[in-house]
């Protein structure tokens, strides 16, 4: 049996879904284990290109089990929208592929509401919410204010709770933002429509999850974002509303007392960031805008820009203590095959004080890039399978990224597809 946790190391966006999918084909079972559908993984095979937000990216290997856990922000709407889209496309989702944990609480459309609503009040001093309910959400779980997937199966105690809920949702939407109340047959009507369609897919996840883990079932757990958005160790406020990071993967998942035999941080070969707050290595202009273009870097969910910059070695550092991520996997190192000459944020000048080490939030405000410039090899790899293959100023740059944040390369992604990447051994 064999645990593996594939996480982000800086902002999110790094290419999770692209590896977890090369992955599964040694994997049993993929569970997702917290955040909901305000990210998107995307995942090119043979059946085309996705963009996933809740479903694991274990879902195109068959033979596999994807189960969402307890951490999980269980948007019912979105995800059997996204269930049928796959469908549409020749893509098997079943119960017998699929499955939610009765533990999960729902989000609900007044989360999503309240989201807009807020980044609206808060104007200039937004946090970059991509307004898909996550942080009223994750706010009312830890009130006690959500109902449960499992509620479904209980018509006593789904009334019960959707009652509690509907209440406290209608006063900060009258009295805080003055909304109109949402009707309780209404709110009742929507419970019904979509937990109707998941029933068949809900069930005590932890029961399934032991039971794979005592039969020696290899089992890999899918973060969302990255370490630089966690809610306790990423640059907060301008975090998720959840816990990325691969410590809380049993916990998200519902068996907290199952090993993380090996973690793998995903690392962009450049830098890349949707939303707000400080992003130290970031490139304006037209920098900014050719590496934009070259790497396709628009978000999966959203659609907007994703803020660009140079690989930035002190936050990579950081996310891979944070995360205890055993190796690493190095996407989209093709897309850099156009820079005659490619900078590493190697430190920051804080102050006029130069640093290597990540800084608290308050002070990354001020932080200025140092860079250190590596030679470009100019030229298309992207057909490239083997490490010896690549050109020399290419491996020089892989080898400049281990030694700068101390942790090796296993993987190197020279392409969207699932064939196009190097396994280097470690």
């Amino acid at each position: 049996m064999s645990n593996l946790a594939v996480v982000g190391i800086n902002w999110g966006d790094e290419g999770k879904g692209r590896m977890v999918d090369l992955f599964t084909d040694h994997y049993d079972v993929v569970v997702r284990y917290q955040g909901g559908g305000n990210a998107g993984h995307t995942v090119v095979n043979e059946k085309g290109k996705f963009a996933l937000h809740l479903l694991p990216s274990g879902v195109f290997r068959k033979g596999v089990m994807n189960v969402l856990g307890n951490g999980v922000a269980l948007d019912l709407e979105n995800l059997c929208a996204e269930i049928e889209d796959l469908r549409s496309r020749g893509v098997d989702i079943s119960p017998d592929n699929l499955r939610i944990s009765e533990r999960a609480s729902i989000l609900l459309p007044c989360h999503r509401d309240l989201d807009g609503l807020e980044e609206d009040r808060l104007a200039g001093l937004k946090y970059g919410s991509t307004k898909q309910g996550i942080a009223p959400f994750y706010s009312d779980k830890y009130r006690k204010k959500t109902v449960m997937a499992g509620d479904l199966f209980y018509p006593e105690a789904l009334e019960l709770h959707a009652r509690e809920v509907l209440d406290w949702e209608n006063l900060i939407l009258k009295n805080v933002y003055g909304q109109e109340e949402i009707s309780f047959d209404g709110f009742m009507e929507y419970l019904k429509k979509y937990g109707d369609a998941l029933k068949p897919y809900i069930c005590d996840t932890s029961a399934l999850l032991s039971e794979a883990a005592e039969k020696g079932k290899n089992i890999m757990f899918e973060a969302q974002l990255g370490a630089l958005r966690d809610l306790d160790m990423g640059i907060y406020p301008y975090t998720t509303s959840s816990n990325t990071l691969a410590a809380y993967a049993p916990i998200g998942a519902g068996v907290p007392g199952l090993k993380i035999d090996k973690v793998v941080g995903i690392v962009k070969a450049y830098s890349s960031c949707v939303g707000e707050g400080p992003f130290v290595s970031e490139w304006l202009g037209a920098n900014g805008d050719a590496l934009r273009e070259a790497g396709a870097e628009y978000g999966a969910k959203t659609g907007r820009a994703r803020r660009v910059g140079a690989f930035d070695a002190v936050a990579t550092r950081y996310g891979i203590k944070m995360q205890g991520a055993t190796s690493i996997a190095l996407t989209k190192l093709d897309i850099l095959s156009y820079m005659h000459s490619i900078p590493v944020c190697t430190q920051y000048s804080i102050g006029g004080k130069l640093t290597e080490d990540f800084p608290y939030p308050a002070a990354l405000e001020k932080a200025k890039p140092v860079y250190e410039n590596l030679p470009g090899w100019k030229c298309d790899i992207s057909s490239v399978r083997r490490w010896e293959d690549l050109p020399e100023n290419a491996r020089r740059y892989v080898e400049y990224i281990e030694k700068s944040v101390g942790c090796r390369v296993e993987y190197i992604s020279v392409g969207a597809r699932r064939e196009e990447y190097i396994h280097k051994e470690i």
